[in-house]
């Protein structure tokens, strides 16, 4: 190789400065409302509003909050299952938010779902094997040793059986059934996955296998994750970052242990309070008073102005309702989008 060729091979860009795998820029999923005879349409429900975020290569971005607060939406745009209103999705540079199915399909390798419920994403009239080798068939895609042998070599990854290829859904448990659906959503040996509570369907007892189960796919496959899910224990264990969303916006992004030991916004302080800890003393050392949030939460039809956790914030002034607050860096890797965000010993 010559001096010249040699030039001419950029060296990797140190990673900080690489791309994110994923960019998500403005996302808005409005659903439309029609009534009258000519049914046309009277509002929309805002289930997504305009986020903003990044999920890097080999990293678990996880997202939390209440129900309906747009979160499986959101892993349903990113996926492509549903059709952005606004907004830009990139997936390693190129713009994916509006792309054809034609056009999608060689993306479906890249980027698979987990889905909520083992029992209703699995045909009951398929077999195991039809079920995880399906994406091998939609994509035309030639296995060494054949479809079979692949499928089997899946569910011993996932911790299942090589026999039970010939078997049908009904047959599993709850627990079984999710690593079945694990197995056909990396069927492809995908970049990205994207996780909609993956364990809120199944008993305890079987959640950290399927935790645990996920978290050394990962190390192994080098996967990336998106983990959306309501159980903040979940999250803490799985993610490297997580964000907090309230009513279709991201209202705090954070690394793990940052947003764990010191909530900046008002509404994550609230979710962190209704964390149980079964010993008072414990509870008591550790500073947290349950945090009771007055009202409910106000209808995506028709959002409050300005900050939308307003009208239940005990720290809500004038501002909050005329302004809203803008996703902003406190600290290095801490993003709060509030007025007036704690401010505790140690934040910067």
């Amino acid at each position: 190789m010559t001096d010249t060729q040699a030039a001419a091979i950029p060296s990797p860009a140190p990673a900080s400065d690489r791309e994110p795998l994923l960019r998500v820029t403005g996302l808005t999923r409005h659903f439309p409302i029609r009534g009258g005879l000519l049914r046309r349409q009277t509002g929309a429900v805002r289930a997504v509003d305009g986020i903003d975020f990044t999920v890097n290569a080999g990293e678990t971005l996880g997202v939390v909050g209440e129900s309906g607060c747009g979160k499986s939406t959101m892993g349903r745009l990113i996926t492509r299952l549903d059709e952005p209103t606004g907004g830009k999705i990139e997936f390693e540079g190129t713009d994916i938010t509006h792309l054809g199915v034609g056009a999608m399909r060689p993306l479906r390798r890249d980027i698979q779902m987990i889905f909520q419920d083992p029992y209703s994403s699995l045909n009951p009239r398929h077999t195991v094997g039809t079920i995880v080798g399906a994406p091998f068939r939609l994509q035309k895609v030639a296995t060494e040793g054949g479809t079979k042998k692949a499928v089997q070599e899946l569910l011993e990854l996932c911790g299942l059986s090589p026999e039970h290829y010939n078997r049908y859904p009904h047959e599993f448990s709850g627990g079984q059934r999710q690593r079945i659906g694990i197995a056909r959503a990396l069927a492809l040996k995908p970049k990205m996955v994207v996780a909609d509570e993956p364990v809120s369907a199944l008993d305890v007892s079987i959640q950290a296998q399927v935790v645990n189960l996920l978290d050394d796919l990962q190390r192994e496959l080098g996967l990336t994750y998106l983990i959306i899910a309501h159980d903040l224990s979940v999250v803490r264990h799985v993610s490297d970052r997580v964000a907090v969303m309230y009513l279709g916006k991201i209202v705090e992004i954070a690394d793990r242990d940052s947003l764990y030991a010191n909530p900046m916004h008002p509404y994550t302080n609230a979710l962190m309070s209704a964390v149980p800890v079964p010993d008072p003393r414990r509870r008591q050392r550790a500073g947290r008073e349950r945090i009771l949030l007055k009202g409910d939460v106000p209808s995506p039809i028709n959002p409050p102005s300005g900050c939308r956790f307003r009208t239940r914030c005990w720290k809500a002034q004038d501002v909050c309702a005329s302004q809203e607050p803008p996703l902003t860096a406190l600290k290095t890797g801490h993003q709060v989008a509030c007025h007036f965000p704690e401010q505790r010993e140690g934040n910067d």
